[in-house]
C-alpha cells in the first residue's frame, strides 16, 4: 500500500474496535459469542462497537440457524466487509508510517 493510500481511521483506532477488526481480519465470519469471549467484553459493549462499525459499512452481521444448537435460536455471525478490510489495511499502513515518523491524513469511518 502506498503512502497516498494510508489513512488513520479514528473509528477503527478505538482499542476495542481495532481488536474486533484484528479478530475478523483472518476469518470469513466469527460468531458474536466468540467475539464476546475473546475480547472479554459484555454483550452490550460489543453490540455498541459493532453498531458503529456497521453504520459506516465496515462490518456486516448475519443471523443463521446453527447445526450445533438444539433450539430455534439463531447465531449472529460478524464479518468485515470489503470496505472494512480496505479501511483496516489503510489504517495499518498509516500506523506503520506514523511509527516511522511520517504524517498521514486522518479519516473517520468511511
Amino acid at each position: 500500500m502506498s503512502v497516498d493510500e494510508a489513512v488513520f481511521d479514528e473509528l477503527i483506532h478505538f482499542p476495542a474496535r481495532l481488536r474486533i477488526c484484528g479478530l475478523l481480519r483472518s476469518a470469513d465470519a466469527v460468531a458474536f459469542r466468540q467475539l464476546e469471549a475473546a475480547l472479554e467484553l459484555p454483550a452490550s459493549q460489543l453490540s455498541r462497537h459493532l453498531k458503529a462499525m456497521t453504520e459506516v459499512g465496515y462490518v456486516s452481521i448475519t443471523k443463521s440457524a446453527s447445526p450445533e444448537r438444539g433450539d430455534a435460536r439463531r447465531v449472529a455471525w460478524v464479518s468485515l466487509t470489503p470496505a472494512g478490510r480496505q479501511a483496516l489495511e489503510r489504517h495499518m499502513a498509516a500506523l506503520t508510517l506514523i511509527a516511522q515518523g511520517h504524517e498521514v491524513p486522518t479519516g473517520q469511518g468511511g
